[in-house]
């Protein structure tokens, strides 16, 4: 079992990540018909996606201390039903107020459940091609744009607002409840501690991992990272329309780079298999950071596509590394409650960047300083990410008790 069912854990991985990825920025395409039918403000409603990142941030380390513990499922399984239950929750909802605590809050909460644990355990059934395995987890997020939103947009057009909340919360319980059943713990044999931190083999001191270089450097790398390309992909649709291309292709661009990460996550996650994770990552950086720069020198349809495959294949193909680098630093023991806290500073750095970028628009009317504050902000991921300590070298598979 333990060599096909590896691939049954991550199809459920990359099932789960979609499902509520794609519900939680589907707020996105609910926006205006919830303003619409309700009179709410556009910034009141937007302002239940910024809850979402800080609540998915320090969620994310709570759920990945618990799979630790308890296991993935029971976490997972936590959050396919708090996912289902916040959406129609929030189809419900009558004040902006119960709008945002439910999907602001309870959405945020629920993704959270996802990410950590499924990469977490996903990891644990793989001593090879672990990157191509995280790489596809987390595919999901980026097939999640094109899947939940265009679903998200018929449902509205066909139901309104509320019913088309309703029944997405719904589809998430039927898929994610049975989903969340299958998942299992990695076998035995792989979950040996991580050796640079493992006292006598015990579980390691979560106070020396977190004040450890190897998880400074990892966290401020991820923060840096999520900060430089955040704001950019958010203001993306504007910035366009701004330079003179028309709405519906403005938002095809965002689709063009959601693919185009789908294809980066397999490439960059095949290539850190081989040539190694730290040259791949800081590689990624180093593109992204000149994507970012270069839009300010584009403005034609055709320009922002190219650069779209770029930038998209860029920052969608260095994410799933910092997971595959937690592993060799920190072992498997603790990867869920690592994951975690590098996850909460991930989101940090993503709940920034749109404000920032709308701050820069509203003072100057223009992005120019978006990207330009943007790109030094991606070189200076890739600074940090060069200061990753050497990897440690394993020793003989006996030392563990484990047979090769």
């Amino acid at each position: 079992m333990g060599v096909s069912y590896r691939w049954v854990i991550v199809a459920l991985g990359a099932l789960m990540s979609c499902v509520a990825i794609g519900a939680m920025f589907s707020l996105a395409i609910f926006q205006e018909p919830i303003a619409t039918a309700t009179g709410w403000s556009h910034v009141g409603i937007a302002s239940a996606m910024t809850l979402n990142f800080i609540v998915m941030g320090f969620g994310g380390f709570l759920w990945g201390a618990a799979s630790d513990r308890f296991g993935p499922r029971i976490v997972v399984m936590i959050g396919s039903v708090l996912l289902g239950l916040a959406l129609v929750l929030a189809s419900r909802a009558e004040t902006l107020l119960q709008f945002q605590l439910t999907y602001g809050i309870l959405v945020g909460l629920a993704a959270s459940t996802f990410f950590a644990p499924m990469i977490a355990a996903t990891i644990g059934w793989f001593d090879e091609n672990r990157g191509l395995a995280v790489s596809l987890v987390s595919a999901g997020m980026g097939v999640a744009p094109m899947t939940i939103s265009p679903f998200a947009r018929w449902l509205i057009s066909a139901y309104e607002w509320r019913p088309a909340m309703l029944i997405i919360g719904i589809a998430a319980w039927a898929l994610l409840v049975p989903a969340a059943l299958l998942v299992k713990r990695p076998p035995a044999e792989t979950a040996e501690a991580g050796a640079a931190f493992a006292v006598d083999g015990a579980q390691p001191r979560l106070s020396k991992v977190f004040r450890s270089p190897q998880f400074i450097v990892l966290g401020l790398t991820f923060f840096a990272c999520c900060a430089a390309h955040s704001g950019p992909i958010f203001h993306m649709v504007n910035y366009a329309t701004i330079c003179g291309v028309a709405p519906m292709a403005a938002v095809s661009i965002y689709s063009v780079e959601g693919l185009a990460g789908l294809g980066g996550r397999l490439l960059y996650g095949s290539l850190a298999d081989r040539i190694g994770v730290k040259p791949v990552l800081v590689a990624g950086l180093l593109v992204q950071a000149a994507a970012l720069a270069t839009y300010l020198f584009v403005s034609e349809l055709t320009q922002f596509y190219a650069l779209a495959i770029v930038f998209g294949s860029a920052y969608g193909g260095v994410m799933p590394l910092y997971a595959v680098l937690a592993r060799e630093y920190f072992g498997p023991r603790i990867l869920g409650t690592v994951l975690g806290a590098a996850t909460m500073l991930s989101s940090l750095g993503m709940a920034f960047g749109p404000l920032i970028g709308g701050w820069i628009f509203d003072t100057f009317a223009n992005y120019s300083w978006l990207f330009i504050g943007s790109a030094m902000v991606g070189l200076g991921a890739a600074a940090i990410a060069l200061a990753f300590p050497p990897l440690a070298r394993q020793k003989p598979q006996p030392a563990f008790g484990v047979p090769s």
